[in-house]
């Protein structure tokens, strides 16, 4: 080999392991989505933002601390001696009028260690409890659109590879077309056929290369949209199969639906965590009418001259306050609360109706689908005898060139109604496991 060959073929040859991946599986978009997909980040990121909110919870729950430190001058009659008298420094002379009258201008430094401690605050811990269950709710929601991710990217990925198996059986189709277009020519050179055969046989090859064009271009489309799916925008370098499963396999995976309840459904989950929340939320607003008890405590140091500087004092004390009336804004929050509990109610009664009219539903779309992937398997089958019939006695002089593309035509028609009945019956399955709360990991069993 020459050495200027020599050195592109060695970098081929280590690059292509590297570069080879195997195709990308069902179980690997999931893994991609649940932690890439938009929605799923965003619902995430919404259910620890209100997971954040239980802590915050627990500002009226648990004791506080706090350090304060500062330093003030003044020559004010009453400030001044109040330093002093802080200080530890007053005297008999103190007490002369003049100085009390005309005082000197005092500084103080004053550092301070405060803590509040909460005794019973009866709204802080019901707060609380509505935290934690809307927190369940966000939870819940978070996981209803992890699923229903997952049932997009079912739909996608199965997509993407029918546009692949389309593009294989048209590029086959193609190839048949110019066959049929080179011998129909030369028939017409010898005499055994006629002009308009070789035009139909030309015309039914531009149908073909048409759709093949169509084909390619939706191909492109779906992987991009898988890519968006995935959370990975322009990223199509992924291998998929070559086909779609075979239809004894696709026919397995319909009858391992669920069809008895939807009530495990996260998102009617989340809606009754909701009504929970609206209710205990309720009784928030009510008790904020009971009497509060709090405790606290603080030491003080004052200085001339510098923080935590001098004697040490301190206060403790217990603090009982009742207010049972704040005006309108009390008022105004209870009603709120019963107006959220009345659109809580309201929401999960939508969400079970709505979950079992789903359910209903795509159990109908799984049993149509396959209906229909019978009646495509049974209609390919006959197609491909009928074409094989037709070639056979065109080849013997016994039909002609538009039977034969005709023949043609509908075995390739049927081939692609197959392979499209295929995909309509995983994404009924897809949408029916969706409906009824069943986790969407065993379609990974589709995988070629």
């Amino acid at each position: 080999m020459h050495r200027s060959a020599l050195l592109p073929a060695l970098l081929i040859a280590v690059a292509s392991p590297a570069t080879a991946q195997g195709p990308l599986s069902l179980a690997e978009a999931f893994r991609r989505a649940d932690t890439a997909a938009f929605a799923n980040r965003i619902a995430d990121g919404a259910s620890r933002a209100q997971a954040a909110q239980v802590t915050a919870a627990l500002q009226g729950i648990l004791p506080s601390v706090r350090v304060e430190g500062g330093v003030a001058r003044t020559d004010d009659p009453l400030g001044a001696f109040g330093y002093t008298l802080e200080q530890r420094l007053v005297s008999a002379a103190s007490f002369n009028p003049s100085s009390l009258n005309s005082p000197d201008p005092v500084t103080n430094w004053r550092a301070s260690i405060v803590a509040e401690v909460p005794l019973f605050n009866a709204d802080a811990f019901l707060g609380r409890s509505v935290a934690l269950r809307l927190t369940d709710a966000a939870r819940a929601n978070a996981g209803w659109i992890r699923a229903s991710t997952r049932a997009d990217v079912t739909r996608a990925y199965f997509a993407a590879i029918l546009a692949r198996e389309e593009i294989q059986t048209l590029e086959a189709a193609v190839t048949a077309a110019r066959a049929h277009l080179r011998q129909a020519e030369s028939m017409v050179g010898n005499g055994l056929a006629t002009r308009s055969d070789a035009l139909l046989a030309s015309v039914q090859q531009g149908r073909l290369e048409a759709q093949l064009i169509g084909a390619r271009g939706n191909a492109l489309i779906a992987r991009e949209r898988l890519a968006l799916l995935l959370g990975q925008p322009g990223d199509t370098a992924f291998v998929l199969p070559d086909s779609l499963p075979a239809a004894p396999r696709v026919h397995a995976i319909a009858g391992r639906i669920t069809t008895d309840s939807a009530t495990t459904r996260l998102d009617v989950t989340a809606a009754r965590f909701g009504l929970e929340a609206a209710d205990r939320d309720g009784r928030r607003a009510s008790a904020g009418y009971l009497p509060r008890l709090n405790g606290f405590g603080r030491s003080d140091w004052n200085s001339t001259d510098r923080l935590f500087g001098g004697r040490r004092s301190y206060t403790i004390g217990v603090m009982a306050s009742w207010s049972p009336f704040t005006g309108a804004a009390q008022i105004a929050d209870r009603e709120a609360s019963r107006g959220r509990a009345v659109s809580a109610r309201a929401a999960l009664d939508a969400a079970q109706a709505g979950a079992g009219l789903e359910l209903s539903a795509t159990t109908t779309m799984v049993a149509v689908a396959v209906a229909q992937l019978d009646i495509a398997s049974t209609s390919l089958a006959q197609a491909t005898e009928a074409h094989r019939i037709v070639a056979r006695k065109y080849d013997g002089g016994l039909a002609t060139i538009a039977e034969l593309l005709s023949a043609a035509t509908v075995e390739n028609e049927t081939r692609l109604g197959l392979a499209t009945a295929r995909y309509q019956v995983i994404v009924a399955v897809a949408a029916a496991r969706l409906a009824s709360g069943d986790d969407l990991t065993d379609l990974t069993q589709l995988e070629n």
